[in-house]
């Protein structure tokens, strides 16, 4: 049990210390967890500025769900940054819900939404409780730009592109891996899940504010076409995305389909470790804080209807910090009043997009958007 508010678990991790550092900027005290204290005290105490200044305790567990749920007891919030969240998600939000915790995770792994929304969905919002996967840079801020289209009346289609500068994590490496090898991505046709042709490979896209084309993938689905399945503005949402390096991701597709083919015959125990080692080739060490001349970010959204049209652009940088951000203004908000929708719900539905829009331009992380609309 603890006395502390907000527990952010994975807290070792380069999002969860960043979840951390935004927390002590709210001056919200926080329990930092994971399965080693070791190095949830080494991470706080060499990457998180200011970590002196903040109210926060160390704890280690193990990954069950009696564990978490004793540990969880007392809190409010529980920031979840452990993945791939289809593997260890279940026992987090099984005790978020023992415990009486609202569940906040930061993933990308379409099938886990899925799975959170039809099977713990209910259960949530029965307790009153907010279970918001996906509260990430790469989802929630294209969400954002969504939802400023959707301010429009009459527009069904969306049509999401999500950019950015850098390289993903170890954690963030594994995840795309696994997710590939295990599940399928979705994207919304008349309000039915459709499944992206697997052999589809790289889609150019046309970015704004550039003359060279991107490259895009499916990158899992996002969580996009689950978000809006049960929106009745929406019927139709696909969303690609990948990073500006185009050399980078050129790579990935063959990495994925390299790593497929080696797995394909194991069991799920041997195939994880296989795709883990294969994680630990591409990307085994922590990327450097991020650089805001470096690690830029860019959410473009065309929303459509049968008689109007709208556009969105919203240009960033430091999509991990916007992760944490966004965190731990959830959690704040969480602790002073209920929030806009509980049970499943994603981060705008939640609290609110020109809320979550606000924070990211107070913060300095995101601009104004650039936002046209044409017809009716």
């Amino acid at each position: 049990m603890t006395t502390k508010p907000v527990v952010v678990y994975g807290a070792s991790g380069y999002t969860g210390r960043l979840v951390c550092e935004y927390l002590r900027e709210f001056g919200i005290p926080f329990l930092a967890a994971g399965r080693n204290s070791a190095k949830i005290k080494a991470s706080m105490e060499s990457n998180v500025p200011g970590i002196e200044t903040a109210d926060y305790e160390i704890a280690e567990v193990s990954h069950d769900v009696a564990s978490l749920t004793e540990l969880f007891r007392g809190a409010s919030v529980v920031c979840n940054t452990v993945g791939p969240f289809s593997t260890y998600g279940p026992a987090v939000v099984e005790a978020c819900l023992a415990a009486g915790a609202h569940y906040l995770d930061t993933t990308g792994e379409q099938d886990w939404l899925m799975t959170c929304d039809e099977t713990y969905g209910a259960e949530f919002a029965a307790a009153g409780l907010l279970l918001s996967p996906g509260l990430a840079q790469m989802y929630t801020t294209g969400e954002i730009a969504a939802e400023l289209c959707l301010e429009k009346p009459g527009l069904d289609t969306l049509d999401i592109a999500v950019f950015w500068g850098g390289s993903p994590t170890i954690a963030s490496t594994r995840t795309i891996l696994v997710n590939a090898a295990t599940s399928r991505a979705h994207y919304l046709q008349q309000n039915t899940y459709v499944e992206f042709d697997p052999a589809q490979g790289l889609v150019p896209l046309v970015v704004p504010g550039q003359h060279e084309l991107a490259m895009s993938l499916p990158w899992g689905g996002t969580s996009h076409p689950v978000w809006y399945k049960r929106d009745p503005r929406v019927a139709n949402c696909k969303a690609q995305g990948g990073v500006f390096n185009a050399a980078l991701m050129h790579g990935v597709p063959q990495i994925v389909a390299q790593a497929l083919e080696a797995t394909k015959d194991m069991s799920p125990e041997a195939r994880n470790e296989a795709l883990t080692a294969t994680a630990a080739q591409i990307m085994n060490e922590m990327p450097p804080r991020e650089n805001p001349r470096l690690n830029k970010s860019l959410d473009s959204v065309h929303a459509s209807g049968p008689l109007g049209r709208a556009h969105c652009v919203i240009h960033g940088n430091q999509n991990y910090k916007q992760t944490g951000l966004l965190q731990a203004f959830a959690a704040s908000w969480l602790l002073q009043q209920p929030p806009n929708k509980s049970g499943f719900a994603s981060g705008c539905k939640a609290f609110g997009h020109r809320q979550l829009l606000g924070q990211l331009r107070a913060f300095g992380l995101v601009a104004e958007p650039v936002l046209t609309f044409q017809g009716n």
